[in-house]
């Protein structure tokens, strides 16, 4: 028998004897060592006790839990601190490191010109390691588009996320060669903004776009029609209470104006007709019923549209309105 067989066999020995020994602590640890008696953890008092006996096995143990209460799910929730939550918005969905770009170490002192030259170089590894093909650099781009446009357009968080996932899934269908990365991005941004019922018009969106507007209508028919999604036709009366809003009128002219959008609705007339100008003439010609000033070029100027089509369908909302049964 070699000298490294019997070395073999006494460290199988020692790691078994260590594992028995190991095991037999636990059960102590499980049995009231007086009574032999369940033992049970009292968090309130930091110690361990017998069930039967009241023995205080062990006492001032470290509370592991957090330091404050919540008395909901939703409290909870909220106060809970284990990093930040993944996100379709990232392409790396958060969970990658971030060095950051301050030159201080975590005192708030500088670093010297040796450790800042350090950080520079892990800054450019790091960024490199994050985006290490073709796909993530794409989908980096295009989700730093999305979040651009929805900021300028105001548009909510679960509109950025709707649209990420709608990119994520062109990306993944294979659906960019030929197009460019802006074009589905904005596509994919106004669909999620259609689903979700708060709309933009074409012409909002081309205005904060890096691509035209024919491109980003053709693109967006493309994406729904390849990825199968379900966008109802725009409701004209969800645009109200946004131009309502920035032309600062009362509750009382939206009320009216979603009145004669119905009264539309009602008389067939809303067909074939853009929803964005029913909805600004609504607003017009509700804001004139409830002697409101406002002009036709500001409402214009909200709803980037032409005073035309506000005097048109202003027109024909008021004939609508007319010719209603009371």
């Amino acid at each position: 028998m070699t000298d490294s067989t019997i070395r073999t066999r006494s460290d199988e020995r020692r790691q078994a004897d260590q594992t028995e020994s190991a095991e037999r602590q636990e059960g102590d640890r499980e049995q009231c060592p007086e009574c032999d008696g369940r033992l049970v953890s009292d968090a309130e008092h930091a110690e361990t006790v017998c069930e039967d006996c009241g023995l205080v096995v062990e006492e001032g143990e470290i509370d592991r839990g957090p330091e404050w209460r919540a008395f909901d799910a939703s409290e909870k929730d909220e106060k809970s601190r284990v990093g930040a939550p993944t996100t379709n918005m990232m392409h790396d969905q958060g969970l990658s490191t971030n060095i950051g770009w301050q030159d201080k170490d975590a005192y708030g002192k500088s670093l010297s010109s040796r450790q800042r030259q350090k950080m520079q170089r892990l800054r450019t590894w790091n960024e490199r390691f994050r985006t290490r093909d073709s796909k993530e650099r794409n989908l980096k781009q295009a989700l730093g588009e999305i979040d651009r446009m929805a900021s300028a357009l105001g548009l909510p968080e679960n509109v950025r996320e709707t649209a990420s996932v709608i990119y994520r899934r062109a990306l993944e269908e294979d659906l960019l060669p030929g197009r460019s990365i802006e074009g589905v991005a904005t596509s994919a941004l106004y669909a999620a903004a259609r689903q979700a019922g708060t709309p933009r018009s074409l012409d909002e969106i081309s205005a904060v776009s890096r691509v035209g507007k024919d491109e980003i209508a053709r693109t967006y028919r493309y994406v729904i029609r390849e990825l199968g999604l379900e966008v109802q036709p725009a409701d004209p009366e969800s645009y109200v209470p946004r131009f309502a809003s920035d032309l600062e009128l009362s509750d009382e002219t939206e009320r009216r104006a979603r009145q004669l959008l119905k009264t539309a609705k009602d008389a067939g007339i809303h067909s074939g007709k853009s929803p964005v100008g029913l909805a600004a003439a609504a607003v017009y010609a509700g804001a004139l019923l409830t002697n409101e000033k406002v002009t036709q070029n500001d409402v214009s100027e909200v709803a980037s549209i032409s005073e035309v089509t506000i005097r048109n369908r202003y027109h024909e909302l008021l004939e609508a309105e007319e010719g209603a049964p009371a």
